[in-house]
């Protein structure tokens, strides 16, 4: 351990590192040493590895081996290329701690600014600066950013609400501006500054119970330490679960030698976009403040400045830019933004220090954006010859592809609706829903299903999991920067920041626009997309198709090989999934026509069947239910025009269908011609102990082959009859829950039988049809040599396979799967993405032992998990034929589907 390289310096032109090395140095640390290789004005530091962080937790929370040696070795090397030593009374160095993961976090994680002022360092940097003001404002920043992440986060503690140090320390500095009537922390003098470091310290020792840190190293060490611990803190571990970043990956530390944007009015600091990351336009977009740190850019305590013309808007017009103010440093910042998206072929987002008229360049990395955005940008850059096709089908991610397909707010309600406010459009799309004021608010509706509009005077990231549960965000202070801004854009969350008209009063659950009152629970919308907030609900639509997309969803289907169908069970379904791009239908459940819209009278002659006590009362009902069974099977494959259809037999426990209310019973009895008491005593007689692995799919069909047989003959005449008319019909007939191959044989004896009836009806000389099986039980898997005998086709129902195999209820899981996930022992919900440890074992097995008797022998898969990215990818891996999803996830399982076979080299 002791001989591990943990630390790699940068800058001066050179690098230890580069920007192939993300995942040991983290994004950040990997593009400062290739920014620093570039030749770029980068101030010189090192990185401390994410391999350090891991090692750090094993080593219970302690530095490893080497370590120390290391960053001394390192820190010498910085204070070489600066000419100044960190701790010197006369010449002192002061370094920044910040992390660094290999995915960018934006504001999960800590950062410490300023680190290595002290009393021994202030009177040297006063001395070396002449500008003793900068210097109590950067030691007040200090103080005000270390109490917090060092004294109080890293060390676990968790105050009472309103009661945390950094709250405290800002209720202080906003009391003295009120009491001497300044309306800016820059109006600070250097006397209130020093009173300020004087009563922050002294507030620190009373409510921690320690003394603020006045030696330099005991500060880097802190500061290091701080940001490792910061890896498992609470927001960003919820962070790495809604993003699904794994947990082992660690933070790199950066630790880079100060440069200052608050030196005063030829001072500056700023973020930028080398693109805009809202609506993906080719335009230089960022903001910058005037005499500050970074921190301020992006806290929204100060409207930020525009960067250009570009970034104007109704809350900083009235502004200058960094275009008009200082030309000559934003030509070279534009050189710089032009140079880093030919080098790297992305859209970057950069932070970016002017010291005394002097451009450093702080970070870059690959910039979050919108689902719009990244389209745009996909599309644009390939039509710019930057990227070639198949990064451009990768540049979109499909939950960025699932935002496109969001709804947006009716324009022409719109026009009737009621404008309160105007913001900044930091997140695209439409949002309705009642006003939240705190995240814990906004978890518990979405817990119940409701929709909210979380409204913040701005968020912080202690908000993440209340930011994730509502629909859309409302801020009354930000900029296109901020937490809120950046953190929606990456999540594709409708979201206005900086409405600054918004009175907010979190504490008393109000927002006072204009002299009117708005109560926590009142409903408003917002326009993410134009930054118009209104109040009351305004109706919503689908977002409609871009000529971009469509160009996009080409490219997608040219690289894809795995095919993607879907999961319908009417005519309306199967006409939205075709529209989407699906290719078939791989999971039509005959149950579904007994739920919903019109199933009054089909699921009637259902609940006759399943009631009936002879089977000459059973054949009656089969015989009513037939001609509703058939009807919805041809309108699906009428609206299919000759796809595949892959129909299910009917599949669940017949207790289901029972009904419990005494009308409904009432009415069974008079149609069966039986008593009241009769139907109790049939229905308690369905009862099943453990009905999932009760009397249901294929053993209904054994037990009652007579409904099997009319499901088929419905099945056979539809197709029959549309193939009469001109039609192409290929009807699939799929065999659910089966564990054997005898199972299979039995029914295709009947569907055999059938469709010579239904062939002689019909005077053709056949009818075509495919027959398989579900795979979903693990004994199917595990015989599947055997099943393939009787099967056309295999088609993995990983629900109920994830159920049976985990022993896990589906429909109780929520009880402990929290747990589980808490305490680490599952990394994710395995009814979410398929388990590929164990289920998809099973998987393997099954594909490679049925295609051992039938090498062409066609495997597709109909849970739910079809739609998600990483189980598409595990699909494609086994070389499953197709993945069937929900209609509205086709073509989000088609760009997985793509980009599968991009990673794996189709």
């Amino acid at each position: 351990m002791a001989g591990k390289k943990y630390v790699y310096s940068f800058g001066g032109g050179n690098s230890e590192g580069s920007g192939a090395m993300k995942e040991l140095l983290g994004g950040k640390g990997a593009n400062l040493a290739e920014m620093a290789s570039l030749g770029l004005p980068v101030p010189p530091g090192f990185t401390i590895t994410t391999e350090c962080c891991v090692d750090y937790f094993k080593n219970g929370s302690k530095l490893p081996a080497g370590v120390e040696k290391q960053v001394k070795t390192a820190l010498a090397g910085v204070e070489k290329q600066m000419g100044m030593k960190f701790g010197d009374a006369k010449n002192p160095l002061l370094v920044s701690c910040r992390s660094g993961a290999r995915s960018s976090m934006p504001g999960m994680m800590e950062t410490v600014l300023n680190v290595g002022l002290s009393t021994k360092t202030i009177p040297g940097l006063i001395a070396k600066t002449g500008n003793e003001r900068f210097v109590y404002d950067a030691y007040r920043r200090l103080i005000m950013m270390y109490s917090d992440v060092v004294m109080e986060k890293a060390e676990g503690i968790e105050p009472a609400e309103g009661k945390a140090i950094r709250k405290q320390l800002d209720a202080m500095m906003e009391e003295l501006k009120e009491k001497k009537g300044y309306t800016s922390d820059t109006d600070l003098t250097v006397e209130d500054l020093k009173l300020l470091c004087d009563k922050f310290k002294k507030q620190i020792k009373t409510t921690l119970k320690r003394e603020f840190p006045d030696d330099a190293m005991e500060q880097l060490w802190g500061g290091i330490g701080a940001v490792l611990k910061s890896w498992n803190g609470k927001k960003a571990v919820s962070y790495r679960r809604i993003e699904g970043i794994p947990d082992d990956w660690g933070t790199a530390v950066n630790v880079q030698s100060m440069v200052f944007g608050n030196m005063g009015d030829t001072s500056a600091t700023g973020v930028a976009f080398t693109r805009d990351p809202a609506t993906g336009d080719n335009k230089f977009y960022g903001e910058w403040l005037i005499n500050a740190q970074g921190e301020d850019v992006v806290a929204g305590t100060r409207t930020p400045n525009p960067l250009n013309q570009d970034t104007c808007n109704e809350q900083n017009k009235h502004l200058k830019s960094m275009e008009e103010l200082y030309p000559e440093l934003y030509r070279q910042l534009f050189g710089i933004r032009n140079t880093l998206e030919q080098h790297y072929h992305d859209m970057l987002d950069i932070e970016f220090t002017i010291q005394e008229g002097k451009l450093y360049m702080l970070q870059c990395r690959v910039g979050k954006r919108t689902g719009t955005a990244a389209l745009n940008m996909a599309m644009d850059m390939l039509k710019e010859k930057l990227i070639d096709e198949k990064t451009a089908v990768m540049r979109v991610s499909p939950a960025q592809l699932d935002e496109l397909l969001h709804p947006i707010l009716d324009p022409k309600a719109e026009k009737s609706a009621q404008l309160i406010a105007r913001g900044l459009p930091a997140g695209p799309g439409g949002a309705v829903g009642r006003i939240v004021f705190n995240s814990e608010e906004a978890v518990k509706a979405a817990a119940k299903g409701e929709a909210v509009v979380m409204v913040r005077e701005e968020t912080n990231p202690e908000d993440v999991e209340g930011m994730r549960a509502a629909t859309g965000i409302l801020t009354a202070r930000g900029g296109m920067t901020s937490h809120a801004a950046l953190v929606c854009r990456g999540w594709g969350k409708c979201c206005i920041v900086g409405a600054g008209c918004l009175e907010i009063n979190e504490a008393a659950g109000t927002m006072k626009v204009d002299g009117k009152v708005y109560r926590a629970g009142e409903i408003i919308s917002l326009n993410g997309t134009r930054g118009y907030v209104y109040a009351g609900a305004v109706a919503t639509m689908d977002s409609s198709e871009n000529p971009k997309l469509q160009h996009f969803m080409k490219l997608v289907d040219k690289y894809r090989r795995l095919g993607v169908r879907a999961n319908a069970d009417n005519p309306e379904d199967a006409k939205i999934a075709r529209n989407f791009g699906a290719e078939g239908i791989g999971l039509f459940r005959t149950e579904h026509m007994f739920y919903g819209k019109n199933s009054e009278k089909p699921l009637f002659a259902l609940r006759k069947m399943i009631l009936s006590a002879t089977p000459e009362e059973r054949q009656k009902a089969v015989k009513e239910l037939f001609h509703f069974v058939k009807k919805d099977i041809k309108g699906t494959l009428t609206a299919m025009q000759g796809l595949p259809v892959t129909f299910r037999l009917l599949d669940p426990p017949l207790h289901e269908f029972v009904p419990s209310a005494r009308e409904a019973r009432q009415e069974l009895a008079k149609a069966l011609g039986i008593k009241l008491i009769d139907i109790a005593r049939r229905a308690e007689g369905l009862h099943e102990t453990n009905p999932m692995m009760g009397h249901r799919g294929v053993r209904l069909g054994i037990t009652y082959p007579e409904i099997s047989e009319m499901q088929m003959r419905a099945i056979l005449e539809a197709a029959a009859e549309l193939n009469r008319d001109g039609h192409t019909c290929k009807p699939e007939i799929m065999i659910p829950v089966t564990c054997d191959a005898s199972e299979i044989k039995f029914q295709k004896e009947i569907l055999a039988r059938v469709a010579a009836e239904v062939a002689k009806k019909f005077k053709v000389p056949a009818v075509e049809y495919k027959v398989g099986t579900m795979i979903e039980i693990p004994r199917a898997a595990l015989l599947a040599d055997q099943m393939a005998v009787e099967a056309d086709f295999f088609s993995f129902g990983t629900n109920d396979l994830t159920q049976m195999t985990f022993g896990f209820s589906r429909d109780d899981i929520g009880a402990f799967l929290g747990d589980y996930l808490d305490k680490k022992l599952l990394a994710a919900d395995p009814f979410q993405t398929i388990d590929q440890a164990g289920v998809g074992k099973l998987i393997d097995i099954a594909v490679k032992g049925g295609r051992s008797v039938k090498p062409k022998l066609k495997v597709g898969i109909c849970g739910e998990q079809g739609g998600e990215a990483k189980s598409v990818e595990f699909c494609h891996k086994e070389g499953l034929d197709y993945v069937s999803c929900s209609p509205y996830r086709v073509p989000i399982a088609r760009l997985a589907a793509a980009q599968a076979a991009i990673r794996c080299g189709k």
